[in-house]
Parts: structure tokens; C-alpha cells; sequence
């Protein structure tokens, strides 16, 4: 059982060092893999959590629970 050509010229004639040379390049870009990120760590300074919205207290005092900090 013959397996199927990698490369095939649809149009022109390469020579063969041309061939070689693409086989490379080819073999080259399936090699290479995505760098991978770190995650930058949140400092106190940009941490998003306090700009969420509390839950609102129900009962006496809750008005004045709603609208400042915790």
C-alpha cells in the first residue's frame, strides 16, 4: 500500500533542490509551536473585584449598607 505524496506541484516544473528547499520550509513551519503566556499576576492597583456590585442588605440599615464600602 503506497501512502499518498506530502507535496505535490500543481503547476510548473521545480527542480530538485527547489523541492528540497520547500520540503524544509514545510517541515520547518509544522515544527514550530505557539509561545506560550504566562499570566501576569493582578496587583491591588488594577484588580477589578471591588468595582463589582455588592449584594443589596435587605432591612433596617440596608440603604446605607448599599451605598458605601464594606
Amino acid at each position: 500500500m503506497s501512502e499518498a505524496p506530502v507535496l505535490s506541484v500543481l503547476k510548473g516544473a521545480p527542480s530538485a533542490e527547489e523541492l528540497a528547499a520547500l520540503t524544509v520550509v514545510v517541515a520547518a513551519l509544522s515544527q514550530r509551536r505557539p509561545a506560550r503566556h504566562r499570566p501576569l499576576p493582578v496587583g491591588g492597583w488594577s484588580a477589578r473585584a471591588g468595582l463589582l456590585r455588592r449584594p443589596l442588605q435587605a432591612g433596617p440599615g440596608g440603604w446605607r449598607a448599599a451605598g458605601g464600602p464594606a
